[in-house]
C-alpha cells in the first residue's frame, strides 16, 4: 500500500525541464499562425531567435506567464538538486554552490523574460545579460550536479552520461564562440540555430535529471502533530 505521507518530487524536475521547452515551442507556433513568425525548422533554419517568439501577439502573454513561474521553479529546482545530492551522500567539491548559482540562473531568467518585448537600450541590455546568465550558470550548475554523480560508485554511470551531455552542451557553446569570431558574418546566419540547440541540451539535461530523481525515489515527507 502507498504511504500518502510521502510526496515523490520527480514531477518537479519534469516541469523544470519541460515548461521552457513547451513554452518556446508553442510561442513560435502561435507566431507562425499570427503571422509575426514565418514557418521553417528554428534548429536547422536558423530562421528566428527564441526572444522574437515571445515578443509579439499572443505569444507575448504566453511566453511571459509562463517562464515566470518556470523561473520560480527553477529556483526550487537546484535547490532540491543539492538536497539529493547530499541524500545521496554525495558531498562532493562545489555541491554548496548549486542552489545559489541555480537563484542567479533563475532570476536571470525572470530578468530577460520581464524585458522581452519592450524597446530600449536598458531593456536590450537586460535581455542579452539575462539569457547569457541563465544560460551559463545553469550549464554550471548541470556540471556540477554530473560530477558529483560521477564520483559517487552506485551513480557514476548516470554521472558519466551527464557528463557527455554537458561536453556536447559546452561543445555547442565552444563552436558559435569559435564562428563568431572566425567567421562572423556567417555565424550571424546560424546564430538562432545555436541558441535553440543550447536551450534543448540545457532543457535535456533536467528531463534525465527527473529520471534520475524518480529511479532514486527522491520524496519530501508529509506530517502532521
Amino acid at each position: 500500500m502507498a504511504d500518502h505521507r510521502f510526496v515523490h518530487l520527480w514531477w518537479l524536475a519534469l516541469a523544470a525541464g519541460l515548461v521552457p521547452l513547451l513554452t518556446i515551442h508553442t510561442t513560435f507556433a502561435v507566431s507562425v499562425l499570427e503571422g509575426h513568425v514565418e514557418w521553417c525548422v528554428p534548429y536547422w533554419d536558423s530562421c528566428t531567435s527564441i526572444s522574437r517568439t515571445g515578443r509579439y501577439g499572443t505569444s507575448y502573454f504566453i511566453f511571459k506567464g509562463t517562464m515566470l513561474p518556470a523561473a520560480l521553479l527553477g529556483i526550487i529546482f537546484w535547490w532540491l538538486n543539492s538536497r539529493w545530492l547530499r541524500q545521496l551522500g554525495i558531498h562532493a567539491s562545489g555541491m554548496a554552490w548549486i542552489p545559489w548559482l541555480g537563484l542567479v540562473a533563475s532570476v536571470s531568467l525572470g530578468a530577460y523574460t520581464l524585458a522581452l518585448g519592450h524597446a530600449g537600450d536598458g531593456f536590450s541590455l537586460m535581455r542579452r545579460v539575462g539569457v547569457v546568465l541563465y544560460f551559463s550558470i545553469t550549464f554550471i550548475c548541470e556540471l556540477l550536479v554530473s560530477a558529483g554523480l560521477h564520483s559517487h560508485p552506485q551513480w557514476k554511470h548516470a554521472g558519466m552520461r551527464l557528463l557527455n551531455l554537458c561536453q556536447l552542451t559546452l561543445g555547442v557553446g565552444l563552436l558559435s564562440v569559435v564562428l563568431e569570431g572566425v567567421v562572423p558574418e556567417f555565424h550571424d546566419t546560424r546564430e538562432n540555430a545555436f541558441e535553440w540547440v543550447l536551450a534543448l541540451l540545457i532543457n535535456a539535461h533536467a528531463l534525465w535529471l527527473a529520471f534520475l530523481w524518480r529511479k532514486s525515489r527522491f520524496r519530501v515527507r508529509l506530517w502532521a502533530d
